[in-house]
């Protein structure tokens, strides 16, 4: 008999209903065995008689081929049981056994006397006895201990019935028939429990073998019914990472299941419950550190790494848009719902509980922080509470209940300052707390104003960003929740109790930051910041003009204007800025409205009247003055308008104009009406024959048989489309003026946009109706025709005005049908290119004009996934239908209906989508044609890219030079991509950029686009793209999600860090073999190609440029390697460093845009630090650090006088630099740098300064910084100093001075003019004082060897042109009789009073009197009284000067004739008198 049939006999009821005992079963069990089955020894092992025919007795009726059993008396069942239970014992499947027990009904199956075989009792109830003595004997048998073998026995049976459920895995519920057996199988484990016959280490063990069979509700029973408890189970497994997985597994599995309508589901909830409270318990018990600081205890770790799980796959799943009522849905909305605090009643302590909630908030902000700030300032509007998930907005109120407010914002502040955080997530959690407790607002206005306090107090830039991301976040859920953006900006920052108002240094951050704030602020935004600015004391009234110029700026940008902003505009809402003619509608409501309760002239009425002229008299008035018929009762309106007449509010031709046209509509009402009954109708008219003739049209395109009629019909088609738009009969040349197109804003009329509309989509259903019968090779020539008759002179601007509407604004909206159709399209205008007109499109596009064909280069960006994926389809279909169409002309006529950029694109999305496309290609089969997916229903656009990809043909085309993607076009078209909405993931974007450079430009020749193997080549191109495209406005036509790349311009930043990886490639290379003369660095040859092709001037629009490529320049240097500034010198050599590009470039470029005889830190700092580098390279560091900077005091000094500005913050970072390399004390020339700056500081401190190191101009230009530092009202006492300092200290220190006087004027940030004025004078006195002359400086030359050409080295050109300005400035403080006995006095004092005289014709005087300084240039007056007082001067000087200064006045004559005519006759005067003494004497009269 089998198992199964044994186990189905056990289980059926017997006589009375009841089950059959054990002793029945193993009776019927020996007797149904057949005689010749059961040996003779087998019975005596059974301790019965031989029952063989032979003996007389009860014997075995064998007849009708069946076993009969024979029935037994009273007596005679003792005497067969216990044999059979003996056999039984030796032969018995104790898994099968246990599960086949069950006890008679209502009563508890007693295993005490089971296992207590040889009791008294035995012989009454054998089945008690069974299975304790069964699992005895097999464990003495086996030698293993009787607790082992039943924990493995029970643990086989429990396994059992978890797989006893046919359904469909996964599961984790149980049926109703697995439970009861389970709850059999768990008496016996219980009373073997009770009998210390059960190992709960061993059952555990049992059970993780075969963990991937057990049901989790088994589990849960185990812990109910105590057998096993759940942390015990959990325990005792060795691996916690598998042990974490298989319940977060089946907890997943549980939440769906328990969300799902079934039978069963008050059991999962209770399941769910008590795992939660015990994972709760065990995680978050005190003293137990979440944070990892401490190593947690197993359990703990486990339990904590559980919740973690589960709450980041519920986060996960919302951040992937489920949709609401799907089981993803559910299964989240489950788990949310273990968070709600009747859930942890049964928990005596609520501190666990309240860890927990706290450490979920903290994942919950910290999970996947991908956004940066930038993201958040632009996109925080969408995460407002309206517009947050419910379900996680829900979760947010759960956590609230247990938490405090007070803990909730405690908890949010400790992980903003600790903690990577998603925005998104942060600020729609901070909108759940304003808007559900009612607390919030007075919470958060604390914290906003701690915030702003710390940051203003220590200049933290992270708490400034965090208060306004707060303050903007609670402002989105209305002024009952928070105060609005305007009044709590205003609050702040609009008094003098603001946190801005402590200090300057607090308001040059605060404008720092908004300034930074601006390329990313929506526009309602900076409109309050415009219209509600901080207050700021009127000496430092530039910072806020610089900053609302810049916010006016950027609102120009953004076609946001503040002139037309609305009377009642709400600045309160983050929204969209309103429509004008919208917002002055509701301001002409609102304002007749407020007349009508107040019967006043609304006081924001006026005031636009006044302040806001443009929009009041541009759009309020008009709207406000709209002819209608007026009523005979004046109403509110009317009376409003009478009222702004009275007070002349309304200019007087525009009211009688109103009031005339008043009379026209109550005269002529029903005119009106009926031309506007008539017109609309007159209009549809042509519309609809066109309709009609189009239709038409189709029928012949897919009937091969018409095509012959298609240019009658097409003839019909011109005529209707004549008629339908108005055109005159000349309107069909398209030659003339270039068409204007406006692509980022392309516009065309309603009627114009109806009859386009119905021209394309005709197009676009035929060629899909006709490529349904034929190819387009064999559908005639509709195509050609059709595109010919929309190729009129009125007609083509609003096509290609909607094709942009299409294609730029709406591409992802398109079909499949629609692309496609536009494609051919694209590819019929290329064709007719030669007859069509250029296109002049505005920004960001070039100015040049287009052809047409190359417009739809512009049109089709490649930007993000979206528009790529555009691209790509109609890049694909246009190639497609050109190849097919075109497949039995000349090629030339193929390559001249497509764009090459088009061509390009699509090399380069190819590239990037399909990594199959990167291996040389396997060609298809010729017969498979592209076109045919791209005319089905659906379109499979992969396969129909790979499939044109991998024709020949097309092949061929793609590597036609001209068409073939360049290793510059595929940087060019890689840098607009922005990766934040890249269809490639950061990983993806990085392996393909590897690949790209590494494998397939860089090995690949120059002739075909590549770079011939050299790195250097590769990184020289990348350099010059990526700046071409930084100076270009494609860089600036990004949304505002761009993340920024090098200089401020949006794009691909990676690219930029592909820059950095190549070179530092070369950086580590080999060294150039043998002795040959370095070429220099690669990039500095770049900037200087790029710098010459610039034009050279002095005019600001060539200042602008040059500083913006220079600008670039500095910070691509910045961002790579410092080593790239100074060559490294060979180990072999003792030798400097080679620094003489860098030396060029900064002696020709970046002198001319230093400030005050300094370079910006980070370029001086970057210096030193690859200076540095090098040396450490070197066999000797010293040496080879002094013969650099000594180098520098001749070849490039102002890196010098640039490192004496910032000694106090290069110091530190040189002093441990030098530390690392060598453990000798600083190169000599670095202290003697440390020495100039410790003389200067001691010249303005009490003590006595020591004697000055050399060289003499060092000292001055560090002495010049200390003094500019120290900001003194006057340096009389310290210049008495320098009374025992050389001569030559004095007079560097002035030109210094002198180049501190012009950087006051012509830099607003800088020091102030009168200041520095005070200086000069100061020094000059000193000079004058102590007769050294300081002339010469005025006269310096690049000719001058030595120090001469040394200080013009230190000072841009444009303030040694300035010099005669600073000379005069100077006028009222000369010593004129001192100065009138020197030789070059007069030479000097003409010559710059001709130099000035020049600049202020050129205009270059204007520079210095700026607006931002005309309050401290009063004393000296504009440059009219500068001059006027020079020549003055000179004119009383000129007879007083010595013969002997007249010397060379020949030269002075000559440049003087067309300057001062009046200075020319008095030198001529005066040096006439010098020739003939005679004229000079007085007539002797007496």
């Amino acid at each position: 008999m089998s198992a199964s049939r044994a186990r189905g006999a056990a289980s059926d009821p017997g006589h009375g209903g009841r089950r059959r005992a054990w002793v029945e079963l193993l009776v019927s069990r020996v007797a149904v065995t057949p005689v010749s089955s059961v040996s003779s020894r087998g019975w005596q092992f059974l301790g019965l008689p031989d029952l063989g025919v032979r003996r007389s007795g009860p014997q075995l009726d064998v007849s009708a081929g069946r076993v009969r059993r024979q029935q037994l008396g009273p007596e005679g069942e003792p005497k067969v049981g216990e044999p059979a239970v003996r056999l039984l014992r030796r032969h018995l499947n104790l898994g099968d056994l246990v599960l086949e027990v069950d006890g008679p009904p209502r009563k508890q199956l007693c295993l005490s006397r089971l296992i207590d075989y040889d009791g008294p009792g035995a012989h009454t109830d054998l089945s008690s006895s069974l299975i304790g003595s069964a699992l005895r004997d097999q464990a003495a048998q086996l030698g293993v201990p009787a607790a082992v073998l039943s924990s493995q026995v029970v643990a086989s049976g429990l396994v059992q019935v978890c797989e006893a459920d046919a359904g469909p895995p996964p599961k984790v519920l149980m049926t109703p028939d697995q439970r009861k057996k389970l709850s059999s199988l768990f008496e016996i484990a219980q009373n073997l429990l009770a009998q210390s016959m059960f190992s709960r280490l061993s059952f555990c063990q049992e059970l993780w073998k075969v963990q991937n069979s057990l049901l989790l509700e088994a589990v849960w029973r185990l812990h109910v019914q105590n057998v096993v408890s759940l942390q015990e189970l959990l325990e005792s497994h060795a691996d916690s990472q598998a042990v974490v997985a298989w319940l977060s597994r089946d907890l997943r599995l549980l939440c769906e299941q328990t969300e799902a309508p079934c039978q069963h589901a008050d059991v999962a909830r209770a399941m769910l419950s008590d795992f939660v409270q015990m994972l709760v318990l065990r995680g978050f018990q005190k003293n137990v550190d979440v944070r990892g600081t401490v190593e947690p205890e197993w359990m703990t770790q486990v339990a904590v790494a559980v919740l973690e799980r589960m709450l980041a796959s519920a986060l996960e799943a919302l951040a992937a848009g489920i949709q609401e009522g799907s089981a993803a849905h559910k299964a989240v909305s489950c788990w949310f719902s273990v968070f709600s605090g009747h859930m942890y009643r049964s928990i005596i302590s609520t501190e666990s509980p309240k860890r927990f909630f706290c450490h979920t908030l903290t994942q919950i902000l910290t999970h996947k922080p991908v956004l940066k700030v930038s993201d958040a300032v632009q996109m925080q509007r969408e995460w407002s509470f309206a517009r947050t998930p419910p379900l996680l907005s829900g979760l947010y109120r759960r956590l609230f209940v247990i938490l405090s407010p007070e803990e909730l914002v405690d908890c949010l502040q400790e992980v903003l300052e600790t903690r990577e955080v998603n925005w998104q997530h942060v600020l729609s959690c901070v909108s759940t707390l304003v808007i559900c407790l009612p607390d919030a607002q007075q919470l958060v206005n604390g914290w906003v104003s701690r915030l702003l306090a710390h940051a203003f107090e220590s200049c933290d830039l992270d708490s400034m960003v965090l208060a306004f991301l707060v303050a903007r976040q609670a402002a989105l859920e209305g002024p009952a929740a928070f105060p609005s953006y305007a009044a709590w900006f205003q609050a702040a920052f609009g008094s003098a109790r603001g946190f801005h108002s402590c200090s300057k240094k607090a308001l040059v951050f605060l404008f720092k930051f908004l300034s930074d704030l601006v390329p990313f602020e929506a526009p309602r935004y900076l409109q309050v910041h415009v219209l509600h600015p901080p207050l700021v004391p009127s000496k430092y009234r530039a910072l806020l003009t610089d900053y609302v110029a810049l916010a006016r700026t950027r609102l120009a940008d953004l076609k946001v204007s503040i002139e037309n902003m609305g009377l009642y505009e709400d600045l309160s809402s983050a929204g969209d800025v309103t429509e004008p003619h919208r917002q002055t509608s509701q301001d002409v409501e609102k304002a007749i409205m407020v007349f009508e309760h107040t019967g006043k002239i609304p006081a924001a009425v006026l005031e636009a009247s006044i302040f806001r002229r443009s929009y009041y008299l541009s759009h309020f008035l008009p709207a406000l003055l709209t002819p209608r018929v007026l009523p005979r009762v004046p109403d509110s309106r009317a009376v409003l308008i009478e009222s702004l007449r009275r007070a002349e509010k309304i200019p007087p031709s525009l009211y009688s104009t109103y009031r005339q046209a008043c009379s026209t509509v109550r005269e002529k009402p029903e005119d009106a009406a009926s031309r506007r009954e008539v017109e609309p109708s007159c209009a549809e008219e042509p519309l609809g024959l066109l309709t009609t003739a189009l239709r038409e049209l189709r029928a012949s395109v897919t009937d091969p048989p018409q095509h012959d009629a298609l240019s009658a019909q097409m003839a019909v088609i011109s005529e209707q489309l004549r008629s339908a738009l108005g055109l005159s009969e000349d309107d069909s040349d398209v030659e003339g003026a270039p068409v204007q197109l406006s692509v980022r804003a392309p516009e065309l009329r309603p009627w114009e946009q109806r009859v386009v509309d119905l021209l394309l989509t005709s197009f676009c259903q035929n060629l899909m109706a006709a490529s349904s019968v034929a190819p387009p090779d064999r559908q005639g020539p509709w195509a050609a025709h059709f595109v010919r008759t929309l190729c009129r002179r009125r007609l083509l601007p609003a096509l290609l005005s909607r094709l942009c509407q299409l294609l730029r604004h709406q591409g992802p909206s398109l079909s499949a049908s629609h692309v496609v159709g536009l494609a051919a399209l694209a590819v019929h205008l290329g064709e007719s290119r030669s007859a069509l007109p250029e296109v002049h499109v505005g920004p960001p596009t070039p100015a040049r004009g287009l052809p047409v064909p190359e417009l739809f280069d512009i049109l089709l960006p490649c930007r993000t996934q979206e528009s790529s994926a555009l691209c790509l389809k109609f890049c694909t279909a246009a190639i497609s239908y050109s190849l097919c169409k075109f497949s039995s002309q000349s090629r030339d006529i193929l390559y001249s209906c497509l764009s090459p950029g088009l061509i390009k694109k699509f090399q380069f999305i190819v590239f990037r989508w399909f990594s199959e496309a990167r291996d040389p290609p396997s060609w298809e089969d010729p017969a498979s044609s592209p076109w045919r997916p791209l005319c089905l229903p659906s379109a499979d656009w992969r396969r129909a890219a790979l499939c044109l990809w991998k024709q020949r043909t097309s092949w061929e085309l793609l590597q036609r030079e001209g068409l073939r993607l360049t290793y510059r076009d595929w940087l060019q078209l890689e840098l607009e991509i922005q990766p934040e909405v890249d269809s490639l993931s950061d990983t993806e974007r990085r392996d393909f950029h590897q690949w790209a450079i590494h494998q397939h430009f860089l090995p690949a020749p120059s002739a075909t686009g590549g770079c011939d193997g050299d790195l250097e080549v590769a990184c020289a191109t990348l350099v010059d793209v990526l700046m071409d495209f930084c100076q270009s406005s494609r860089s600036y036509d990004h949304s505002e999600n761009s993340d920024l790349v090098v200089g401020g311009c949006t794009g691909n930043r990676d690219i930029f860090s592909r820059l950095q990886e190549m070179a530092a490639d070369l950086e580590q290379g080999p060294a150039p073999l043998g002795h040959a003369a370095p070429r220099g660095h690669f990039l500095f040859g770049v900037f200087c190609r790029r710098l010459q092709a610039l034009a050279r001037g002095w005019d600001v629009a060539s200042r602008l440029q040059r500083q913006r490529e220079l600008l670039m320049c500095k910070r691509i240097l910045l961002g790579l390697p410092p080593s790239m500034l100074v060559g490294s010198p060979r180990l072999e050599q003792l030798a400097a460093p080679d620094c003489g590009d860098f030396f060029h470039l900064v002696n020709s470029e970046l002198r001319n845009f230093s400030h005050d005889g300094a370079l910006t830190h980070d370029i001086t700092a970057h210096f030193f630090r690859g200076l540095l580098n090098a040396c450490s390279r070197s066999r000797d560091p010293s040496l080879a650090a002094d013969l650099t900077l000594t180098a520098c005091q001749t070849q490039c000094p102002l890196l010098l006088t640039s490192a004496l500005l910032w000694w106090p913050h290069l110091e530190p970072e040189l002093h441990h630099r030098w530390r690392r390399c060598s453990q000798s004390p600083l190169p000599t020339e670095l202290r003697r740098l440390q020495e100039a700056q410790h003389f200067a500081a001691s010249v303005l401190s009490p003590l006595v300064a020591p004697p000055a190191p050399g060289p003499a101009w060092l000292c001055a230009a560090a002495l010049h910084f200390v003094i500019r530092r120290a900001g003194k009202e006057s340096i009389r006492q310290e210049l008495g100093q320098l009374d025992s300092q050389g001569e030559e200290l004095l007079v560097f220190l002035f030109f210094f001075s002198l180049m501190g006087l012009l950087s006051s004027h012509l830099t607003p940030q800088a020091i102030g003019s009168l200041k520095a004025l005070d200086v000069c004078a100061e020094v000059l006195g000193c000079l004058q004082r102590k007769r050294i002359s300081w002339l010469p400086l005025f006269e310096l030359t690049e000719a001058d060897a030595g120090l001469g050409r040394t200080l013009l080295r230190l000072a841009p050109d444009h303030q040694v042109r300035l010099l005669p300005v600073a000379f005069y400035s100077l006028l009222s403080y000369f010593d004129k009789d001192a100065l009138l006995q020197e030789d070059a006095f007069l030479h000097v004092a003409v010559n710059m009073y001709l130099k000035l005289v020049g600049l202020f014709v050129a205009g270059e005087t204007g520079a210095v009197w700026t607006p931002a300084h005309g309050g401290e240039l009063q004393a000296q007056g504009d440059p009219v009284s500068l001059i006027t007082n020079a020549r003055l001067f000179l004119l009383q000087s000129i007879p007083r000067c010595p013969k002997r200064s007249f010397s060379d006045v020949a030269e002075l004559l000559g440049a003087s004739a067309d300057c001062d005519p009046e200075v020319r006759a008095a030198l001529l005067s005066r040096q006439q008198a010098v020739l003939d003494p005679d004229l000079c004497q007085e007539p002797r009269l007496f």
